[in-house]
This record gives C-alpha cells, sequence and structure tokens, in this order.
C-alpha cells in the first residue's frame, strides 16, 4: 500500500526532527491549566496529561524574563517530583511588560479596562519562560516578543470586555482571539504571545533529544 506522497507501509523517515516522533516514545506532562497551549501541544501532534501546577507566582524587581522563567521552572519541577524521571514536564509562563511595568491577568472589569487603556496605541512586550524537566534535570530558556496596540476606543474597550476574553489572560487580551483585531503587528514569535514559543520548545525538545535525530 502507498500512502499520499508516494511512501510504501513499510516506509519509515530517515530523521526524526518532527517534535511528534522526537516525543513519540515519551510520557508529557503539561503543568498547565492554559487551553492555549494545550491547543498548541495538540497542534503538534501532541496530546499530553494535564497536572496544572498550584504554586504561588509572586512579582518582583527582577528583570521580567527571569520571573518568567523562574515561575515556569517551579512549575514544571513541582510536577516532575511526583512523576519518574522519564516523564518529560513542561512548564510555561507569560508575563506582558508595559514602560516597565508587569501587567498580570485582571482582577475585575475596572482592572481590565485599565491595562486595555494603557496597552492602546502603544507597543508593549511578551515574555514567555519554559522549562522541560528530565531524568532530573531542568532545562529553562525564554522567549521576547513586541506587540502593538491600534489606539481604543472606551466603546472598543468595553465591548472586547464584553466578551470576557480578557479576564484569564496576562495583560487583559489573547491575540488569537477576539482580541486579535485590535493588534497593530507584532514583532518577535506569534505563539509566543498565545503564551507558548513552539521554535523555542523545539530547539530545546532538540537539544534534550539530538541523539535521536540523526539519520536512521
Amino acid at each position: 500500500m502507498v500512502d499520499v506522497l508516494g511512501h510504501s507501509s513499510n516506509w519509515k523517515p530517515r530523521y526524526k526532527l518532527m517534535i511528534h516522533q522526537l516525543l513519540h516514545d515519551k510520557k508529557v506532562v503539561l503543568a498547565s491549566a492554559s487551553p492555549r497551549r494545550k491547543t498548541l501541544l495538540a497542534m503538534l501532534g501532541l496530546t499530553p496529561l494535564i497536572i496544572p501546577a498550584r504554586v504561588e507566582e509572586p512579582l518582583s524587581a527582577e528583570k521580567p524574563y527571569l520571573q518568567a522563567m523562574r515561575h515556569a521552572k517551579n512549575k514544571a519541577q513541582t510536577i516532575a517530583g511526583r512523576m519518574d524521571g522519564e516523564t518529560l514536564v513542561i512548564g510555561a509562563d507569560t508575563i506582558v511588560v508595559l514602560d516597565g511595568a508587569i501587567l498580570g491577568k485582571p482582577a475585575d472589569p475596572r482592572q481590565a479596562v485599565e491595562y486595555l487603556s494603557r496597552l492602546s496605541g502603544h507597543t508593549h512586550k511578551v515574555y514567555t519562560g519554559i522549562s522541560l524537566c528530565w531524568r532530573k534535570t531542568c532545562q529553562t530558556r525564554y522567549e521576547r516578543s513586541l506587540v502593538e496596540f491600534a489606539p481604543l476606543s472606551e466603546t472598543e474597550i468595553q465591548a472586547y470586555i464584553e466578551t470576557g476574553e480578557p479576564f484569564d489572560k496576562a495583560g487583559a487580551y489573547g491575540i488569537q482571539g477576539y482580541g486579535s483585531q485590535f493588534i497593530r503587528r507584532i514583532q518577535g514569535c506569534y505563539f509566543n504571545v498565545m503564551g507558548f514559543p513552539i521554535h523555542l520548545f523545539y530547539k530545546m525538545i532538540e537539544d534534550l533529544f539530538k541523539e535521536n535525530t540523526l539519520e536512521i
């Protein structure tokens, strides 16, 4: 039997470079309740076990990228401590920064209005830290993207808040949802703004399992 690419049924790829191939024999756990991260991993052919890490994420005077990395590592380590060493645990944390101030998830509609008003017409930074724990070691890195908001009217802000989308997202917006209509441009990784930089994840996975990417 031949598939759509002309490969016979016993054909095997020469290189195992796709994420789902690198992780095909690994138990994968996502230490996050984020539906966006789950969706992105599913897009890559992964079906991780979802075990949210209930850890504190206090803000500090550290640089934002260091905070994102620290939170991601704390999440991954918390869950990895419950798993066997062969389980790959993924932790991630996203931070939105405008003029040096961190904008977290809005606590209520008033704070959502405040955040969106501040973002209106300005460019902000989005940092996501990723931590991968496997065999009792953790590898942690981060990605940064720049996002420019179009100017928003009070009516637009109120209409967006009424969708309910801002309330579980850092910075009070989702680039993959209704909030996309207000984004003028981005510089850097789009998926980072969603909360999971895929190319960075790929490079980290490649580094962890690089002996499995060679020609078969």
